[in-house]
């Protein structure tokens, strides 16, 4: 099996147990006030600001949809998992993991909320690594020579 290929299934099964660890505190019970921020107990039946939430069961669906389509994509053009496939796995472990939220839970669970200065979005690790892997694509993309 491909190293790089490896790699990227390690990082999709890392997002993914401990963004399910850190979920599986707050589902049993824990909660925190502070200051700053938050760390309290919701589900987001949408995607990022509750955006689509009218879609309510048929959400999870589309997005496995959406997932399972652009791994697909991925295994037709090797070279793009080749050349991201960290950043690729990262973001794979925790869409997966806000998907499988979805199945179990009804809805995603976030708990982290900022709100001095102004309210935030309600948010989890699995929203920050997306966040994260997206800016690790973006990275590399800018620091890969160009081709002529």
């Amino acid at each position: 099996m491909n190293r790089k290929l490896v790699i990227s299934a390690g990082f999709l099964i890392f997002i993914f147990v401990v963004d399910q660890y850190i979920k599986r505190v707050f589902l049993e019970g824990f909660r925190w006030n502070g200051d700053f921020f938050s760390l309290i107990l919701t589900y987001n039946k949408g995607v990022a600001f509750s955006m689509f939430a009218f879609l309510e069961e048929y959400l999870k669906y589309i997005q496995l949809l959406l997932v399972s389509g652009l791994g697909i994509y991925l295994l037709f053009h090797k070279e793009i998992l080749q050349k991201f496939n960290i950043a690729i796995g990262i973001i794979a472990g925790a869409a997966l993991s806000n998907i499988y939220d979805r199945f179990v839970h009804g809805g995603v669970v976030d708990y982290f909320f900022w709100h001095y200065g102004f309210n935030f979005a309600v948010f989890n690790f699995a929203d920050v690594m997306i966040d994260f892997g997206v800016v690790l694509i973006l990275f590399i993309s800018w620091k890969t020579p160009k081709e002529v």
